[in-house]
């Protein structure tokens, strides 16, 4: 008979909550660049107008940054917890790494977008056009280069991890791997390449989720 710790423990460790920390993670990621896109112009030397058009709709955006973080850190212990003894050392390492930097480096994208726009609303006077090009040029690097990057080696590592566990469909693994491959090295050339990432979280998300609710779900048998 198992106690109340025991049963919470093995609750905690379910595909079910792996998968729901994904999806959190994905549809709030999706949401907050979406919003973001939507209200910051592409060029970086345009008008610093957006940020009063926008303010409120950037402020909800970046509030949903760090939510997003903590579902995505959910989402690795869970994973890692499932794996077990069933886990690569050099796999987990980068797993655990990139997942890590993919965050710190979101993070502080999200951290000098709210510095700009806290300048620019507590200030009476003309902001400098250059700073806020700085600021724009630098969370473009820090997201669709640094962030992308390890977003596309956290996918070939998970992806590894699907095909040689099958605690998903081979074929999730096989498009997490030419998926990783346009971010590594493709990334510059979508200007939407970034949503990629959080996509395939969900659908890896969604089929853990479906599976779990077949393997729960009770058998019944015809009365005749």
């Amino acid at each position: 008979m198992l106690h109340e710790g025991d049963l919470t423990k093995t609750t905690l460790r379910t595909p079910r909550a792996a998968a729901v920390a994904g999806i959190v993670f994905g549809v709030m990621l999706l949401l907050s660049l979406w919003l973001l896109r939507i209200s910051i112009p592409a060029e970086p030397l345009a008008s610093n107008a957006w940020l009063g058009d926008h303010a409120r709709v950037i402020a909800v955006a970046l509030s949903l940054i760090p939510l997003t973080g903590i579902a995505f850190l959910w989402l690795i212990g869970v994973v890692r917890d499932r794996l077990g003894e069933r886990e690569d050392r050099l796999f987990a390492t980068v797993f655990l790494g990139s997942g890590l930097l993919f965050l710190a480096m979101l993070f502080a994208a999200a951290a000098v977008a709210s510095a700009a726009l806290i300048v620019f609303s507590d200030t009476s006077e003309a902001v400098d056009l250059r700073t806020f090009a700085f600021a724009r040029v630098l969370i473009s690097d820090l997201i669709n280069v640094y962030a992308t990057k390890m977003a596309g080696a956290f996918m070939f590592s998970t992806s590894t991890v699907v095909i040689y566990t099958g605690f998903a469909p081979r074929y999730i693994g096989f498009l997490g791997y030419g998926l990783g491959l346009l971010l590594l090295f493709g990334s510059q050339l979508f200007q939407w390449s970034f949503f990629v990432f959080p996509a395939w979280v969900i659908l890896l998300s969604a089929h853990i989720l479906a599976a779990d609710l077949r393997r729960q779900s009770p058998v019944r048998t015809p009365n005749y």
